[in-house]
């Protein structure tokens, strides 16, 4: 999509916000957004929003509201399924112990890091698509890391590890958890590796996951937030993580 305007841009934000977007849209959402600050205010506005309701927790029925829906509810059947039963433990009726389950839901919505998983995992996936992989196409690191220059906010280094496994592919830009990201491509047999790299200013993923088949692992440096992303087996992937980290340390 080339040069959105406002009212095109507006109509995107809560497909943007939900991961329902493409790579090439996403970008030139950001680029529109970074020149208008109606539309970077609307964004952001909707983003706290999500933000807000994602971080709700659950909450006891009230027993006004608890009373209100038992006396809306018919006396239980003589012999009342597994499900009934359970429910009448808990004092309540089975349409009143739905309600309440269909609530918690409601308000147990998925946090932040929840989020940024889901991102994560679908930008791999939409990494793996035909002539997605990457935007520099280079084994050499003075290639890859002087392409990201100038693109985002700070470069990542950019080491070479095809002496332990795990060869550099290239790179491309992407976009994880509403802002820019530099994507580091590597392989390992037959294994795509995407190296997310963000300002840690943003919200940095923590720890390891799984998320659609795929293992997740972040980590910062305090200066960048990175997450490598991968079908590796787990003990493949925490190895790419050390020999990384270590090389990016003392560069060459």
């Amino acid at each position: 999509m080339d040069g959105p305007d406002c009212a095109r841009t507006q109509q995107l934000i809560d497909a943007a916000l939900d991961g329902e977007l493409d790579r090439q849209t996403l970008l030139a959402l950001a680029e529109h957004r970074a020149g208008c600050p109606d539309c970077a205010r609307r964004y952001a506005d909707r983003r706290a929003l999500k933000a807000t309701l994602g971080q709700a927790t659950r909450h006891a029925m009230p027993a006004a509201l608890r009373r209100r829906l038992e006396a809306m509810t018919p006396p239980p059947a003589p012999r009342p399924a597994p499900v009934a039963r359970w429910s009448r433990r808990l004092g309540w009726s089975v349409p009143a112990a739905a309600l309440a389950a269909s609530l918690a839901l409601f308000l147990a919505a998925p946090g932040p890091q929840d989020g940024l998983a889901h991102d994560l995992a679908a930008a791999h996936i939409r990494s793996l698509m035909p002539d997605h992989l990457t935007d520099v196409v280079s084994s050499d690191r003075h290639t890859v890391k002087p392409w990201f220059n100038g693109r985002l906010p700070a470069s990542p280094q950019v080491p070479d590890l095809a002496a332990d496994g795990f060869p550099l592919v290239g790179g491309r830009l992407d976009y994880v958890g509403d802002h820019l990201a530099a994507a580091m491509v590597y392989r390992h047999g037959q294994h795509v590796i995407n190296l997310f790299a963000w300002p840690a200013t943003a919200t940095a993923f923590a720890g390891r996951a799984d998320r659609d088949g795929f293992h997740l692992l972040g980590w910062t440096d305090g200066t960048l937030a990175y997450a490598a992303v991968s079908d590796v087996a787990w003990s493949d992937l925490d190895g790419f993580q050390r020999l990384w980290t270590k090389a990016a340390a003392t560069p060459p």
